[in-house]
């Protein structure tokens, strides 16, 4: 079975009970069910859902944990009593070392860039020696031959030390099973009805040992959404869940598409957003009506923080607890000036995710700084310390790698540099020490965060969280979509991280974008919205409606805040309006018949699939998402009967 999840559909509510109904009829022993998440979290989330429907000693994990205690398990029988390596804390403590040995500026290499591509390659069961012909289009953080012999001295270091890494942990799991079938053998005796959770974000190597676990059987239900597939760059790939049908011939397939989180104004802009992309997807709202989401034309970044301080005030008078509301950037280093802005305005925040002045490179760069002459003052002090950076930590060399964590030690340290000329802006007789006194009272106010304050967190770490209220700025070309997202893939993935957080949003969502902003040096830079922005935008009138968008306006007057309320549902014409009606008519006839709810018979998207493709045959039906085996035979003949009865003569 696989389950399409859409955002906010209660996918997590649909598992559980799933799992508690197998096991209360008798389906399935609870000896025997591995119900398997993507992180801890969510493991914990998921047994404290069973508990509550009085379901306990069910195995929830996830493949890593599941992998690890099969391998202790399994591996002293097959090493002479000897007990199974330990698993490393992580890679950078290995790695650290070796890129310090690297040539030139190659040494500031990022140890997490590394890490991350080991990680990758480990997901596809590449090996040092397999990597250069198997990895073409990839671009790796160093030099194919550097990299290549970092990573082979990485095995090194790590074999000496008898020790394995988390992607070995699958890895030998998967090299265990393969090879000894009396192994697999234990582990399918154990497990025989999974679940899988967050399907979309398996990675080869994860699926390779589920197939394994699986064996012959077909015990399996799958749940994911391939519109939340944001970590791609580890390895992970919505094709097994989009192609499970096409794996397992006659799977039930089902989509939940009614989403319990967000009102229909939230959720039009994140159909919008899906559509603009050819994606016939559409969210439906269960909440009520709630108040318009606002895409704001700021004049600066000072401007846009001002929106932001604004409405956050606004929201907190209304009576949206601080807690239940969150700001989602792209990057971390966008984080520190709404730190800055909040506490000016004495709004109290909560930090979800890694501090700004807790990161290794902005505390080494605080120490250079107290290592600077007192007698340095104004530029020179700000430019000393620029060339220090550059020296020590390889600030804006080409050579310190092209990995997403390069990219944010470099954003970080330029807003350090920000940071400190903003310093010296307010007193130019400032000293090194006074600049690094400010920077720690900064820190402080950091890491003082309130439990019930504003969040702030990147996009990526907001999946799966929700709030009543959510502030995405900084939609501009080169922040959302990134700059370094130049393939079509990459801004695919680059659109789907802003559909993720418009779907946190439960009533309040205000998107913006600074049309100037300072950069390095004080410079300003002009900025252009960001792509995606238009694609939220309902159609002018009389423009043709692309699947899923309103034919409704809202541009506010003055051209710079656009309010955009619900979508309706574009008005039905000719014989798909007559085939519509005819089924919710007779939608309502069933229910009463066999007492049950009309959407228990079928939801109103599966109607209008229905009503819009106008099946003349089984055949046809069968190829309409969500109208499975069991109701086709139900019902089947009544739905091509009505359709037959609104043909043409």
């Amino acid at each position: 079975m696989v389950i399409h999840a859409g955002a906010g559909s209660g996918k997590t509510r649909v598992i559980s009970h799933r799992v508690a109904y197998a096991v209360a009829t008798g389906a399935t022993d609870k000896r025997h069910v591995l119900v398997v998440t993507f992180t801890d979290k969510a493991a914990a989330d998921m047994v404290q859902r069973l508990t509550k429907l009085r379901l306990t000693g069910v195995a929830v994990r996830t493949f890593h944990s599941a992998a690890l205690a099969q391998l202790r398990f399994l591996w002293p029988d097959r090493h002479d009593g000897a007990p199974a390596p330990d698993v490393l804390a992580s890679k950078p403590q290995l790695l650290v070392r070796i890129i310090r040995e690297l040539p030139g500026g190659y040494r500031f290499t990022p140890s997490k860039d590394l890490a991350d591509e080991i990680e990758w390659a480990k997901s596809r069961r590449l090996t040092p020696q397999t990597y250069a012909d198997a990895a073409q289009s990839r671009v790796p953080p160093l030099p194919l031959e550097l990299f290549v012999r970092a990573w082979k001295e990485y095995e090194r270091a790590k074999d000496t030390a008898g020790r394995i890494d988390v992607d070995d942990m699958l890895l030998q799991t998967v090299e265990l099973l393969e090879t000894d079938d009396a192994a697999a053998q234990v582990v399918r005796e154990r497990y025989g009805w999974f679940s899988v959770d967050e399907y979309q974000d398996t990675n080869p190597l994860q699926q390779r040992l589920l197939d394994l676990w699986l064996g012959d059987r077909k015990e399996i239900c799958v749940v994911g959404d391939e519109d939340q597939t944001i970590h791609s760059f580890t390895g992970t790939s919505s094709d097994y869940l989009t192609g499970f049908a096409d794996r397992y011939p006659g799977a039930a397939e089902f989509t939940l598409s009614r989403n319990y989180r967000s009102t229909p104004e939230v959720l039009a802009l994140a159909n919008r957003l899906l559509a603009a992309d050819g994606r016939a997807k559409r969210l439906v709202a269960i909440r009520k009506s709630g108040p318009a989401p606002l895409i704001k034309h700021c004049y600066d970044g000072a401007d846009e923080l001002e929106l932001i301080t604004t409405r956050t005030r606004a929201l907190l008078s209304e009576g949206v607890a601080g807690s239940e509301i969150a700001v989602l950037v792209r990057m971390n280093a966008q984080i520190p000036p709404i730190e800055a802005a909040l506490t000016r305005a004495r709004i109290p925040f909560q930090l979800r995710g890694e501090a700004f002045f807790a990161r290794a490179e902005v505390k080494e760069s605080v120490r250079l700084l107290r290592k600077l002459p007192r007698s340095l003052r104004g530029d020179q002090l700000r430019d000393a310390l620029r060339a220090r950076l550059r020296a020590t930590l390889g600030f804006g060399s080409a050579e310190a790698g092209q990995g997403a964590e390069s990219r944010e030690r470099d954003a970080s340290l330029t807003l350090l540099l920000d940071l400190v000329s903003g310093a010296i802006a307010e007193s130019a007789d400032i000293d090194p020490a006074g600049i690094a006194d400010h920077l720690d009272v900064r820190a402080a106010e950091e890491g003082s965060g309130a439990a019930d304050g504003v969040n702030l967190l990147t996009l990526h770490r907001a999946k799966g969280l929700e709030w009543d209220a959510v502030f995405l700025p900084a939609l501009e070309e080169g922040s959302l979509p990134i700059r370094q997202a130049d393939s079509d893939a990459e801004l695919a993935e680059e659109r789907r991280l802003l559909y993720v957080g418009l779907t946190r949003a439960r009533r309040h969502v205000v998107l913006s974008w600074a049309e100037r902003r300072i950069g390095p040096g004080d410079r300003e830079s002009r900025k252009k919205p960001s792509r995606f922005l238009k694609d939220l935008e309902p159609p002018r009138p009389g423009a043709p409606v692309r699947p899923g968008r309103s034919p409704r306006t809202g541009t506010g007057p003055d051209g710079l805040t656009t309010e955009l309320p619900g979508a309706p549902v574009a008005k039905r014409a000719g014989r798909e309006a007559a085939v519509f009606e005819l089924l919710q008519a007779w939608r309502l006839e069933r229910s009463i018949e066999e007492a049950v709810a009309p959407s228990i018979i079928a939801h109103d998207s599966l109607l209008e699939a229905i009503s819009q493709r106008r099946p003349s045959t089984p055949a046809d039906l069968r190829r309409i998402p969500g109208l499975g085996p069991t109701k086709i035979e139900r019902y089947g003949d009544e739905i091509l009967a009505i359709v037959k009865s609104t043909a043409p003569g």
